[in-house]
């Protein structure tokens, strides 16, 4: 083996090469002379996976639909027709208004629109005939032109009279105070028998639907985030006691400028809330891929060797002969770490036991671990506890 491969990983070789002999002054079997057959260490393969740059963000879960519900009319609160904290269905019964100074309005309209129009008709009446005694000259152009004007006015008296019974109408229709929106309604803030007003705020609405979370984004994801040219990437989401990013949404919203004071902009993603487990005001945990899609290698963080300020792993081949490998770290992905350089091949076998018990040029004998979906070995086992003498 040619051992300018060992060059930059000198002192750890050398370490490495010294350990055995300090080992074997309490080996019994060295002390013997017995043969020694090669170092057992566990090796796992190379991964290759298309991977994408992300980056983590802290945020907060809002109501993409929320609504104060204030009266339209003023009055006394008849009646509260809800549960605190109750789910409510869109145009469900909320308050009732008392709605008997509105019927009796809507009354008084009704009686004045059927004086108006009889006023009208009498009018009308009245140029029917004028206009057949014109030609007999029975009546004056002077006196039709008034009779022709009264019943303009009748007619218009008529249409203000229907106007304004439809005003009182849906003055009487608003004292029955009605969801807007589907969703949680909050507690009664004001209760039967209390005077409100158009703008006192009753009660209040959050949309179960879908929820936003809102959170800022650094100049650097914002940048890296319109890179990658993703017209709504997918953003995960988990919330204080959960482990890994379980729900996925979209990115839906980036503000239109960054705050001056902060360097940060406004972010907003949407997610599907249809079992209702996110509450407005949630601190949520969200993850989103800041980069396009692109290959790696990646290795379990276990495999990951430190000579000084260098990372290297130790590629063992068919032959059983280490090979140190210089890599540069890269993002840690589910406990696989994405590393460059070392020349890696997807298929290869890294050390990830053993590597205390390797010299160079020395074969030694892999014994290749069963790895999971991610390409995660089993946890390495404790270390056993020295025996008492």
């Amino acid at each position: 083996m040619n051992k300018s491969s060992f060059a930059p990983l000198g002192l750890a070789a050398l370490l490495l090469a010294c350990l055995p002999a300090f080992m074997g002054c309490s080996d019994p079997a060295g002390a013997q002379g017995g043969p020694q057959g090669p170092a057992s260490v566990s090796v796992v393969p190379v991964v290759q996976r298309t991977l994408a740059d992300s980056e983590e963000f802290s945020g907060r879960i809002e109501a993409a639909e929320y609504v104060e519900i204030r009266p339209r009319v003023a009055g006394v609160i008849d009646r509260v027709h809800f549960t605190d904290g109750a789910l409510v269905g869109r145009g469900q019964l909320l308050f009732t208004v008392d709605p008997r100074p509105y019927a009796a309005e809507v009354a008084r309209l009704e009686s004045q629109l059927a004086a108006v129009r009889t006023r009208a008709e009498l009018a009308a009446a009245e140029l029917a005939r004028a206009e057949k005694l014109l030609a007999a000259k029975a009546v004056s152009r002077q006196e039709l032109d008034q009779l022709a004007a009264s019943a303009r006015t009748g007619a218009s008296d008529i249409a203000a009279a229907e106007a304004a019974l439809r005003v009182a109408r849906l003055n009487l229709e608003f004292t029955a105070v009605r969801a807007p929106i589907a969703g949680r309604v909050s507690r009664a803030l004001i209760t039967a028998g209390n005077l409100v007003n158009e703008q006192a705020v009753l009660t209040s609405i959050a949309g179960v639907a879908r929820v936003h979370a809102y959170f800022d984004g650094s100049e650097q994801a914002f940048l890296r985030i319109r890179a990658a040219g993703e017209k709504a990437p997918a953003v995960r989401m988990a919330l204080a006691n959960e482990e890994g990013y379980p729900h996925v949404g979209k990115l839906d919203f980036i503000d239109n400028r960054l705050n001056a004071q902060t360097g940060a902009i406004r972010l907003r993603a949407s997610f599907d809330n249809a079992k209702g487990q996110f509450v407005p005001g949630l601190a949520a945990r969200l993850v989103m891929a800041t980069s396009a899609p692109y290959s790696a290698i990646l290795v379990p963080e276990r495999a990951i060797g430190t000579d000084q300020t260098k990372k290297f792993v130790v590629v063992v081949g068919a032959d059983g002969q280490p090979q140190f490998r210089e890599v540069q770290l890269g993002a840690l992905k589910d406990g696989m770490r994405v590393v460059g350089g070392g020349k890696l091949k997807p298929g290869e076998n890294v050390v990830v036991e053993g590597l205390q018990r390797i010299i160079p040029g020395v074969p030694v004998a892999p014994q290749v671990l069963k790895v999971d979906e991610r390409g995660l070995p089993p946890p390495a086992a404790p270390a056993q506890a020295e025996k008492k003498a």
